[in-house]
């Protein structure tokens, strides 16, 4: 599986307010009440990577317990991505502004793909043309909003839990053929997910 990471673990990012903050560890000492997926959320990684770093066979831990975190999504990653989710899922429910977020961790992790969050968003086609239409056009360069940044943290936090999309599209706003033929994993609001 390829790596999705291209920081160390000593430099985790938590989203907070309007921006990211630093949260830095490479393991975790479990309190009352904590689950995987907050401390999923509370430290930038997957709760599924959690639990299999850990060996851990469920969701199960418990207070006083010491995790192994994994290695986490850089805030430069981080805030490209959310820009790209604002960009691209304006106007759609928050569902489908995650399932965005997950489409380019999905390409992380696919051998078709290049192996960072960066790379994946800036890929080009053989003749020249962005994966990503906000990309061609300039729209990722607008800020995110709290809901994009709020999405990728939930995204990175579910990763590995999804239906494997590699792809969206709005099938009002495109003409590709190609992209109609692969196989569709879910339809969240004006966006289909293939795989």
């Amino acid at each position: 599986m390829k790596k999705l990471i291209t920081i160390s673990t000593l430099a985790v990012a938590l989203f907070t307010g309007t921006g990211f903050s630093a949260q830095a560890a490479e393991s975790y000492k479990v309190q009352s009440g904590d689950t995987l997926y907050n401390i999923g959320k509370t430290y930038g990684v997957s709760a599924k990577e959690v639990q299999e770093i850990n060996n851990k066979g469920n969701h199960l831990i418990f207070p006083g317990e010491s995790l192994q975190l994994p290695k986490t999504v850089s805030e430069e990653e981080k805030e490209v991505l959310a820009q790209l989710v604002h960009a691209e899922s304006k106007g759609e429910p928050y569902a489908g502004k995650v399932a965005v977020a997950t489409v380019v961790l999905n390409r992380v992790d696919s051998e078709h793909f290049p192996d960072s969050i960066k790379e994946v968003i800036y890929e080009t086609t053989p003749g020249g043309v962005y994966q990503f239409s906000p990309v061609q056009n300039g729209e990722i360069n607008k800020e995110a909003d709290e809901e994009a940044m709020k999405a990728v943290e939930e995204a990175i936090a579910f990763h590995g839990e999804g239906k494997n999309s590699l792809y969206f599209f709005n099938p009002d706003k495109t003409n590709d053929q190609w992209i109609r033929t692969r196989p569709v994993t879910k339809t969240i609001g004006n966006h289909v997910f293939a795989q």
